[in-house]
């Protein structure tokens, strides 16, 4: 990342890794960080998946993941891979044909633990079928389902175990001159999942892929993501970040590119700033707001607006956004644009005109990307 000399309080170093390839999506160097998400779909469904799959794409979703448990789903794979507009992974575990059969399948890398699958022959084949297909590898290490050596080794989950898991796994491909891997080391813990990923990020120079596992429902494991993932993220570590919730994969995506657009890591849509409303607000900002959310979601443009109540915050918020509205008196507040004051707007127009002015700021600033190119 380079330097900001005017906000150098701002800069995130992140920790040099080699780039993989997933499908087309790079991980780790200096690629942006891709947002995943996983359906939740009966993968032998074709066409429930491949929906899940396209609404998670559309919400911004870089790479999805599928599992694969059995046979059936490894034929649907085929299909769904077909059909996908982003790089499919095919979740693993233990049957090391399905890990064979999503690749011959066209999945865009494997999540699954060499050590696990089954003796030496067997890893090789499956390694064998990633190369000869293009297929990239995820070592996926998860605090409750550690290797029983290791739990009688420490007696418990804990992040030396969980990154000595990870090395081992790390090995058995190396020794098999692969290294087209990215690696993850999840808990439900966020202290532990921190300290782990950590201790992994001065262990390798693998591309890392952060989640917190079974986080929770769509509020307690949007908090617990933000404060794990966005501790990591703020230290430079991590490629690619998978939000954990049980919640419509969608909210995986959304929250996932939230955390990144907070910490300036990643820009899509339309980032809203908004005050949290008081007996000063001019209008009913709450209500506004929910509008606005809704009436944005098509806007992938990265801009910014702000959405204030009063005139305490809000010119001096409106300086530093796209488009702004800073609410005032007698049903009437002051639009900002490009952080200038512009016109008055009656309260019963703002949607529609903040709509309206938004998209008509997008479409510039697409214009001039376009040009520049």
């Amino acid at each position: 990342m380079s330097l900001n000399p005017i906000r150098p309080w701002r800069n995130i170093y992140r920790r040099t890794s080699r780039q993989i390839m997933v499908g087309n999506v790079p991980v780790g160097g200096d690629a942006p960080i891709s947002v995943q998400t996983m359906t939740n779909t009966d993968t032998s469904d074709v066409a429930a998946t491949v929906a899940q799959v396209q609404a998670a794409a559309e919400a911004g979703a870089d790479i999805v993941r599928v599992s694969v448990p059995d046979e059936a789903s490894s034929k649907a794979l085929k299909e769904i891979v077909r059909e996908s507009p982003v790089p499919i992974v095919a979740d693993i575990h233990f049957h090391y044909k399905r890990g064979i059969e999503s690749a011959l399948a066209g999945a865009a890398c494997l999540r699954i633990n060499p050590g696990n699958i089954g003796d030496a022959k067997r890893v090789a084949e499956v390694i064998a079928a990633a190369r000869d297909n293009g297929c990239s590898m995820r070592i996926g290490v998860n605090a409750g389902s550690l290797e029983k050596h290791l739990l009688e080794k420490y007696g418990e989950p804990c992040p030396d175990a969980m990154v000595e898991s990870g090395l081992d796994h790390i090995r058995i491909l190396q020794d098999h001159d692969f290294h087209e891997f990215k690696i993850s080391v999840k808990a439900s813990d966020v202290f532990m999942a921190a300290a782990a990923y950590q201790q992994l990020a001065e262990a390798t120079d693998a591309p890392i892929h952060l989640g917190i596992t079974e986080a929770g429902g769509l509020m307690t494991g949007t908090i617990k993501s933000a404060i794990g993932l966005g501790s990591l993220l703020w230290m430079g570590i991590g490629d690619t970040i998978r939000v954990s919730l049980s919640a419509d994969p969608v909210e995986e995506v959304k929250v996932g590119y939230e955390i990144l657009k907070a910490l300036g890591l990643r820009h899509r849509g339309v980032n809203i700033i908004s005050c949290p409303s008081c007996a000063r607000q001019g209008f009913d900002v709450i209500r506004t707001v929910e509008m606005l959310e809704k009436r944005l979601e098509h806007i992938k443009t990265p801009m910014s607006l702000s959405i204030i109540g009063c005139v305490v915050n809000g010119p001096g918020e409106a300086l530093m956004t796209d488009v702004g509205f800073t609410g005032g008196g007698k049903g009437a507040g002051m639009v900002y644009l490009a952080g200038q004051q512009s016109h008055k707007l009656d309260n019963d127009q703002m949607v529609d005109h903040i709509v309206q002015q938004v998209e008509k700021r997008a479409a510039e600033i697409d214009a001039a990307e376009m040009a520049a190119e």
